[in-house]
């Protein structure tokens, strides 16, 4: 299916959609900016990656809603497993398809004035709040088609907001749910944690049909104010007929933190960029992302981390495993601007690949405008070492056993170094899914 924005969507459309969700004023004309933008700008062109014939618009951008659950009992059997069960007090959103079915958030929270809740119930009730952060400094409207696309048929997602001094020890955790194999997430997720605050966000996205095609177009912003701290955990498994765009931004004040586990485990084709402005003296980001690719599967991922303050620390750690056919991009770039002395960008990109029709490329780049820093970096593409297979079957395991073990021993450098303990349990489970 070719790239098509002729969509089945005007602007009488999208006056409905908006007017039924009850959203103010500011989000509609957005809304409506964005579908003419659509029009206009061009699509992105990820690295040696050609995704001309990648189906981008064929889905449904209304189902029916889902009925609310109102107990954690209730909730399926294959959602509760993501959920960590040592935790008392849960903070929990569950959307299904494009609604959100139950909502969990503790008094505690809500008494120190953190806003977690629904993208659409934001809109409504905390509307000046979510204009000041919406598509405003880490990600713009008009940056590719599918980002204008994606700000015209917002049809889900969540809103985080921690107020100043506010450190929470619990991770706030959602989990968007694909049912309905034809529904098109548009899903958009804005974190915010203020001055000297700390906060752990943690999603999964799954679904389970593999032959619909639809689609799934998510954007994430994260704000770190100056001396806050916001660890952002993700388990991305959508089914095979799903073609992916995903778009994680962060935007880090002085002396702040971002720290990126990403688990990109989708089986569909995949386009994922994860790019972090250290705009602040002395701020910091740490990008962490595996990656096993399958089948026909074609991926690209881009991580960069741009280097604005003085005295910014950037960190990039990619491990990705091919198998079958499939064929992926990993593309590390650091960027230190101008300006941005004293500044230290490192970055790591392995691949490795389990079959000769496999194809894995590491594209480590450094771009460096300013003279007093530290940067470097290392890539390394290869197949499976034989020797440690002949070791391993020569123990009495056998090769799919023994591949398995490799697979895990490639990927454990990252997965043990993962922030956040949730992601790191839910990822090496999608992982085992993958290579039994």
């Amino acid at each position: 299916m070719s790239v098509d924005t002729k969509l089945a969507f005007d602007q009488e459309y999208i006056k409905n959609f908006s007017k039924d969700r009850g959203e103010p004023e500011w989000l509609l004309n957005f809304r409506l900016k964005a579908l003419e933008l659509a029009e206009k700008v061009e699509m992105p062109k990820p690295d040696k990656t050609k995704i001309d014939n990648w189906n981008f618009t064929g889905f449904k951008h209304e189902v029916a809603k889902a009925d609310q659950v109102t107990s954690f009992d209730q909730l399926h059997e294959d959602v509760k497993a993501l959920i960590d069960e040592n935790v008392k007090e849960h903070n929990l959103i569950v959307q299904r398809d494009a609604t959100p079915i139950y909502t969990q958030v503790s008094d505690n929270l809500k008494s120190k004035g953190v806003i977690f809740t629904d993208i659409a119930t934001a809109a409504r009730e905390h509307s000046d709040l979510l204009e000041k952060y919406f598509m405003t400094d880490a990600v713009h409207v008009d940056e590719n088609r599918l980002v204008a696309l994606h700000a015209a048929l917002l049809n889900g997602g969540v809103f985080v907001y921690v107020p100043k001094n506010v450190v929470l020890e619990e991770p706030l955790q959602t989990i968007f749910w694909q049912e309905n194999p034809e529904a098109g997430l548009f899903n958009h997720v804005i974190v915010v944690a203020e001055d000297n605050s700390s906060v752990t966000y943690v999603e999964n996205y799954v679904s389970f049909d593999n032959q619909v095609e639809t689609v799934a177009n998510i954007v994430a912003e994260v704000y770190a104010a100056p001396g806050a701290k916001v660890s952002f955990g993700a388990v991305d498994n959508f089914a095979q007929g799903v073609t992916t765009y995903v778009n994680r931004r962060g935007y880090v004040a002085r002396d702040a933190k971002v720290e990126w586990a990403l688990g990109q485990m989708n089986d569909g084709y995949t386009v994922s960029e994860n790019t972090t402005h250290l705009i602040g003296d002395g701020s910091f980001a740490d990008s962490k992302t595996v990656s096993i690719g399958r089948g026909e599967q074609k991926q690209n991922f881009t991580t960069n981390i741009v280097h604005h303050g003085k005295h910014s620390e950037g960190y990039i750690l990619t491990h990705g495993v091919m198998r079958e056919s499939a064929s992926s991009i990993f593309n590390g770039i650091t960027k230190i601007e101008h300006g941005a002395a004293k500044s230290n960008g490192e970055q790591t990109e392995r691949v490795l690949m389990l079959s000769e029709r496999a194809r894995g490329d590491a594209n480590p780049i450094l771009l460096i405008d300013e003279d007093d820093v530290t940067a470097g970096h290392a890539a390394s593409v290869g197949r499976i070492d034989p020797l440690q297979m002949f070791y391993l079957m020569s123990r009495g395991i056998p090769k799919h056993e023994a591949e398995r073990l490799v697979i895990h021993g490639f990927l454990a450098p990252v997965v043990g170094q993962l922030p956040v303990e949730t992601v790191k349990e839910r990822l090496t489970e999608v992982i085992e899914g993958k290579v039994k």
